[in-house]
């Protein structure tokens, strides 16, 4: 109708706007604006039209000039439109880019710091773990070709591509420290035996009244039941104050004593709680079998105290921080052949039912172990 201006533009999406009753369309593409128009004139002409079929009053000079400037208002209207619909898609687009760049190189940041940190302590592990892994380097050479390869590709890595490399390098790391620990515990094992082969070879000096009474049938007028024991005098330890846990240095958090003994000193026979537990049910056991309390002679030994036999006994005495008794977990009784000797009934049924309580004589303190002494057990749960 000549001088409406109801011209609107309605966006369907970010990308295509319509622009309603004003013969125009518009669409956005990244880059590039089209508009289509029909013609003014055009639209001019079929208005002429209508109102001349309608029998409307012929227009003045006036009138066309009024009708040509509202449809160019409209027009101008519309054109403003479309540039800030353009202006505001525009924005749109250039922030959510900026955002996922943004985000994309955060992702590579950390995952190439990770890396980085990953292998700086990897190099540190291979200069640490340097003669610790036995004859076989496989697993530091391993690590080492991991770092390596892992520093080449560093500065150009995808995110994907530093977080398999730091994985990697991990795993290789990870495989080192498990040839470590079995080396140390290799190598513990065998100064144990080395030990017990050594006490099994000095055991007659070390034990001069035992080998006297078994040579000569007590015609010396040696008690053939007297101790067999011929060293200095040690006794069992408390617990270790401050103790961190580690071998001879267990907290009395760590420890109970047993009821029903304690040593010359008064100090009480302490083990490892679960230990204690399962020997006071043993003890019940073995009162109602042979009529008495089983006799301790040692339990818990700190780590001074295995400094001390080490120096006196030498190789008869585990190397401090390795003894079983550190841990909480062995007991010696008497060293009374008579009582609890290989042919004691003690040691019969201690043999025969202790395993029932977690208590065994170990295989290497059997009677033909590599390291002989019928006194000792421990506990395995």
């Amino acid at each position: 109708m000549p001088g409406s201006s109801a011209c609107t533009a309605a966006c369907l999406s970010p990308r295509t706007c319509d622009v309603s009753g004003c013969g125009l369309a518009w669409s956005s593409i990244p880059g590039e604006v089209v508009i289509r128009r029909v013609a003014v004139a055009v639209v001019a002409a079929v208005s002429i039209a209508v109102g001349v079929a309608g029998g409307a009053t012929a227009w003045t000079a006036a009138e066309r000039r009024e009708a040509l400037g509202l449809r160019e208002a409209a027009q101008a209207r519309v054109e403003r439109a479309l540039v800030a619909v353009h202006e505001d898609s525009a924005a749109r687009i250039a922030a959510t880019t900026t955002s996922h760049v943004a985000g994309a190189q955060g992702l590579q940041t950390g995952a190439r710091a990770a890396l980085a940190a990953a292998v700086a302590q990897g190099r540190l592990t291979v200069e640490e773990s340097a003669g610790r892994v036995g004859e076989d380097e496989t697993p530091r050479v391993t690590l080492a070709a991991r770092l390596d390869a892992a520093e080449a590709a560093a500065a150009s890595a995808s995110p994907t591509v530093a977080r398999r490399l730091t994985a990697e390098v991990g795993e290789a790391e990870q495989a080192v420290h498990a040839a470590v620990a079995a080396e140390q515990e290799r190598v513990a094992a065998a100064e144990q035996a080395a030990a017990r082969q050594a006490a099994r070879a000095a055991a007659p000096a070390a034990r001069p009244r035992a080998a006297a009474s078994a040579a000569s049938g007590s015609s010396t007028g040696t008690d053939r039941c007297a101790t067999t024991y011929g060293g200095p005098a040690f006794y069992t330890s408390a617990p270790t104050e401050g103790g961190d846990g580690s071998n001879g240095r267990l907290p009395a958090s760590a420890l109970s004593a047993v009821s029903w003994a304690r040593d010359s000193r008064g100090t009480p026979f302490y083990l490892r709680s679960d230990a204690t537990a399962a020997l006071e049910r043993l003890n019940v056991a073995f009162r109602a079998a042979l009529g008495h309390d089983l006799a301790l002679d040692l339990t818990y030994r700190d780590y001074d105290t295995q400094v001390a036999m080490r120096a006196a006994l030498g190789s008869v005495a585990a190397v401090p921080g390795t003894s079983s008794h550190g841990t909480g977990l062995a007991l010696d009784v008497p060293e009374l052949p008579c009582a609890y000797g290989w042919d004691s009934p003690a040691r019969a049924w201690l043999v025969a039912n202790g395993p029932a309580y977690g208590w065994v004589s170990p295989t290497w303190a059997r009677q033909n172990g590599s390291n002989p002494e019928y006194w000792h057990y421990e506990y395995r749960g």
